[in-house]
């Protein structure tokens, strides 16, 4: 696919249309534009033309279309949640990068995705723990995101109104689950204090003046569009389960190492990296022998993950002289060198818990807590919009002989 933008008359090429359907296609929000060099003339996002071209092609054969749009292909189904382009991601329409940047907590977020509008789901004081889920809290050896799925579904035998089917009670609900949440992956107990400051609670006395970048990596964590998490929590909603049950499917579907599991894979990296007097050397042996490198490179974000850019700018910026911080700038700059690949959302959480003198399963804590309240807004959004999420599959295995 083509990455970067194009002229007007090299997209309406590709497309083989007027420059008029072009111009057409960007009011109705099917291309991004952007101004051209000259300050006069538009730029079409190339990515955008690519995909309108490839729902043609879909169009004349829908069972090659399906199948694409399983694997970063043509959009499946509509969302009013969050927007993807190469230079960043929106909630609604709002930049999450400035939003991150600007000092909104993951509160303010949630509130924005859910729709809350006046409304403050917030505002109430979560109950204590009931005694199940103190049992399952004083299992210390229980990583935090197995305590979590263990819990929610005991949580919501006693939530109160768990499937009912008005507005303002769902997104009380999903204010409690969040907070539930964040409480459960820091072994806390439930509060009314920001979720950043649960995680700052957590990590110190490592953390020091930590709560700016937690609270910063929550919000860029929010939602990121139909990834897999958010499809599965979709799915589980769509059957006319409770929102405790969908976000059970979306904390399921992060847990492998192709999706929030990918932090892991990142710390391991770092670690060994940190460990070498060379890191450079370390990322040229890893790519000879044909081994990836975790963390690195984001299919939507050929010029760089954004949400990676500004967390790792916070994390040198809060304190520069962190133990480590000029060694994990070395591996991003060999990175860079070597292949060409900027980190990723995972790289910089991971990073953050390991300068923090966290463990893995701190970075993971950190996204599945963020990730929450974009899980409860698309689940929200499907219950909403009703309807059972049911695709059909294309058989490819042995016919019954009856058949051939």
């Amino acid at each position: 696919m083509h990455t970067g933008y194009l002229s007007a008359r090299d997209a309406a090429a590709r497309l083989g249309i007027s420059l008029a359907t072009l111009y057409a296609y960007v009011s109705r929000g099917k291309v991004d534009s952007r101004p051209g060099p000259d300050g006069r003339s538009r730029e079409y996002l190339a990515e955008d033309i690519e995909r309108l071209i490839e729902r043609r092609q879909a169009g004349r054969g829908a069972a090659q279309g399906a199948a694409h749009s399983l694997t970063w292909g043509l959009p499946v189904l509509e969302t009013r949640i969050s927007l993807i382009r190469p230079h960043g991601h929106y909630y609604r329409g709002r930049p999450a990068i400035e939003l991150a940047r600007d000092g909104a907590s993951l509160e303010d977020v949630a509130r924005l995705l859910w729709e809350c509008g006046d409304r403050d789901p917030f505002a109430a004081t979560p109950p204590a723990w009931p005694p199940a889920v103190q049992g399952l809290l004083r299992q210390r050896g229980l990583p935090p995101l197995e305590r979590t799925v263990a819990a929610l579904p005991l949580l919501s035998l006693a939530a109160p109104c768990s499937h009912s089917t008005d507005p303002l009670q769902l997104r009380n609900g999903a204010a409690s689950l969040l907070r539930e949440t964040a409480a459960l992956v820091c072994a806390a107990k439930p509060s009314r204090r920001p979720v950043h400051r649960v995680f700052a609670a957590s990590w110190r006395p490592a953390a020091g003046q930590a709560d700016p970048l937690l609270r910063a990596a929550l919000v860029l964590c929010a939602d990121h569009e139909l990834n897999a998490s958010a499809f599965a929590t979709r799915v589980a909603a769509s059957t006319g389960a409770g929102l405790h049950a969908a976000a059970c499917a979306g904390l399921a579907a992060l847990s492998g190492p192709r999706h929030g599991g990918a932090t892991a894979r990142a710390y391991a990296l770092i670690r060994q990296a940190m460990r070498e007097r060379h890191p450079d050397n370390h990322v040229r042996e890893r790519l000879r022998q044909g081994d990836e490198l975790p963390g690195f490179g984001h299919p939507l974000y050929p010029d760089g993950d954004p949400r990676a850019a500004l967390l790792l700018c916070m994390l040198s910026a809060s304190r520069p002289r962190l133990p480590g911080m000029a060694r994990v700038q070395r591996l991003v700059d060999a990175a860079a060198a070597c292949c060409g690949r900027a980190p990723s959302l995972d790289f910089a959480l991971a990073a953050a818990a390991l300068l923090h003198g966290q463990d893995a399963d701190a970075a993971l804590s950190l996204f599945a807590a963020g990730r929450m309240a974009g899980w409860l807004a698309h689940a929200l959004e499907q219950q909403e919009a009703g309807g059972l999420i049911r695709p059909r599959a294309n058989y490819a295995g042995a016919m019954p002989e009856r058949l051939r």
